[in-house]
Formats: structure tokens, sequence, C-alpha cells
């Protein structure tokens, strides 16, 4: 039995250890189900309701996984419909997260950073009035996922990253959640710059089968 199960939008951009998809970020490799004509374009949208979610369900009934999880936070409004498909758990985006964050801190409190926060809507964050940053649209890494691009940077990535989340932070944030499910290999890098938890994909994997993310991705 394969312990995880990573439905991968259809993408070739390059996927390094602590992003979701890079076996190195696990214990045990997963099973990545790469999903046909799921592309960023098409899935990173403020209309939720129009992704067109039946490949996602064909990947869902052929997962192996223990776990199942998906590499874009943009579904989460689909948790409830692609969870139904199966009787593992699944989760298709840190910001599955909010709730029991909500029940901690107030919702000024919490920083989401995603991938475009010009399409992150009420229906991706369960209507919670929480911070939220983008990454610009002249970011290297959103250049990189956007365009499906062959070559990223790995320290203009995490440099550019942990200065716009440091430019943002405010004495009132005590938590931080990353939706974008690229933006795990900063993380270590985010925390220690802002002294903030920091929440996002793995950690849900984690909680749903403790042992299955390596921990130095936690």
């Amino acid at each position: 039995m394969t312990a995880l199960t990573v439905l991968q939008l259809d993408t070739a951009f390059p996927r390094i250890p602590g992003d979701v998809t890079c076996a190195e970020t696990y214990v045990e490799p997963p099973e990545i189900l790469r999903v046909p004509r799921a592309t960023v374009g098409q899935v990173v949208t403020d209309r939720p309701e129009q992704v067109d979610i039946a490949p996602f369900e064909r990947a869902m009934d052929a997962a192996k996984g223990d776990v199942i999880a998906t590499s874009c936070g943009f579904l989460a409004p689909w948790q409830s419909h692609l969870a139904a498909r199966t009787d593992r758990p699944f989760t298709a985006s840190a910001l599955c997260a909010l709730p029991d964050l909500l029940r901690r801190h107030a919702a000024g409190e919490i920083l989401v950073v995603t991938f475009d926060a010009a399409r992150l809507t009420n229906a991706h964050l369960g209507g919670a009035a929480v911070d939220v940053i983008g990454l610009p649209d002249d970011d290297h890494l959103r250049r990189v996922i956007a365009n499906d691009l062959p070559d990223l940077d790995q320290a203009r990535a995490g440099a550019d990253l942990v200065a716009l989340v440091r430019g943002r932070q405010t004495a009132r944030h005590r938590h931080i959640l990353l939706e974008c499910t690229n933006l795990p290999p900063y993380k270590a890098a985010i925390r220690t710059a802002t002294d903030l938890p920091v929440t996002d994909i793995l950690s849900l994997i984690e909680g749903l089968r403790p042992g299955t993310v390596t921990p130095a991705f936690l």
C-alpha cells in the first residue's frame, strides 16, 4: 500500500524538496497522479465552481495511497465533494486548516500567503476574514509556476518570498498559512524570519498520517 497519493496539476515545472510532489519530501516515495488538462490557469481561478472537476474525480478513484492530497490549494472549495469519493483521509488544500486555526486565533491574527491574492475568494477561504498576501505578478517563483518554466532559482525564490512575508507581517499576526503547495520548501526560512508558526499542506498530510513527511520539512 502506498502511504500517500498526490493529485498533481498538469504541470512540468521543477519540484524541489519540500514541494508537495517531490519524492524527497516524504519518508516513502508517494504516488503522483498527474491530472490531465488541470493547468494552473484552469484551477487557479476566482470562479472555483467552473473548474472541470471530472479529471480529479477519476484520479481520486484511481488513487492507491493511505492518504490523498492535491497539489493546488485553490481546490479547497472541492474538499467535501472529492472527499466523498473515498473512505480514506483526503485534503484538498492547506486552507482546510483554517477552521482549526480560527478556534485558536482571531481572523486578523492569521496571515495567508497565496499564489494569487486577486483570485483567492471567500469560497476558497470559507468566508474567513483573514489577512491575505499573494506573489507579485513579476515574482520569479510565480512566473515559473504560471508559465510552467523549466528553470527555478531556488535561492532567489526563497529570498523574494521571505522579503514579501516580512514586509507584510504585523505585530498582530500570530500564525502563517501557506496556501500554495509550492511554498513549503521555504517554510523554515519564513519561520525563522517571522518567528511565527507556519501551517502548510505538509502539516495537514502529516496530521492525517503521522510519519509520512520527512521531518526536515515539517
